[in-house]
């Protein structure tokens, strides 16, 4: 089953079912007068506890999901049809035989009600209890979830900025490299410049001094 609290109600219901269905088929019959009176208030109690579980397993069926609710509630019709069958076996032990049990009019028998009812109201409550403190605990228990996620985002966010942090270190370093680079490409681009103007000085020279020793021998000739 989808619910947990549903499983475990659903287990109590059963044991409850079963020695309900032993005292009332096997005890019952052989017991008379005072017994008999106390051994039916004990089913009567019986009947009225599993009544009360079946109505806080209707109240689980509430939050399950659709999938498992058609099975949960044909378990709970059933067990409705049992405690009624249940019920009416009673009432028909019990009217054999009315002058030993005199069933629902004794003061004693009415104390036994009143404690019953005020027993069904205080599982009620403990339920209503137990149904609020599980809420709590789901509600903390999402906070903590909440506050962990929260936690592993900022620490996310740190470990990325940090990142971006080398990442923009790294492009500062290579805007420096490129600012020298670019600074020895202009300082060799000029010696290059020089040394051609240089070697164009020396040619003119050499054609220079090649032109003045031809016209010499060309004069020293005449």
């Amino acid at each position: 089953m989808s619910s947990e609290l549903f499983e475990t109600r659903e287990e109590d219901y059963r044991q409850i079912y079963a020695e309900t269905k032993r005292k009332l088929s096997e005890q019952l019959p052989k017991c008379s007068g005072e017994m008999q009176k106390k051994l039916s208030r004990e089913i009567s109690r019986n009947l009225e506890e599993a009544r009360i579980l079946i109505r806080e397993m209707e109240d689980e069926v509430q939050k399950a999901p659709p999938t498992f609710r058609s099975q949960m509630m044909t378990n709970i019709r059933t067990y409705k049809r049992d405690l009624d069958q249940m019920s009416n076996d009673l009432k028909h032990a019990l009217s054999k035989d009315v002058s030993k049990v005199n069933f629902g009019f004794s003061d004693e028998d009415e104390i036994e009600r009143m404690e019953n009812s005020h027993r069904a109201q205080l599982m009620q409550g403990t339920t209503s209890l137990t149904r609020a403190s599980d809420s709590v605990a789901r509600s903390q228990l999402v906070a903590a979830e909440t506050d962990q996620i929260g936690h592993e985002i900022i620490e996310e966010l740190g470990t990325q900025r940090e990142s971006l942090l080398r990442t923009r270190n790294r492009l500062t370093d290579t805007d420096e490299n490129l600012t020298k680079s670019r600074k020895i490409l202009y300082r060799i681009s000029r010696s290059v410049l020089t040394n051609k103007l240089l070697l164009v000085i020396i040619i003119l020279i050499e054609l220079g001094i090649l032109g003045g020793v031809l016209y010499w021998k060309i004069s020293s000739k005449k």
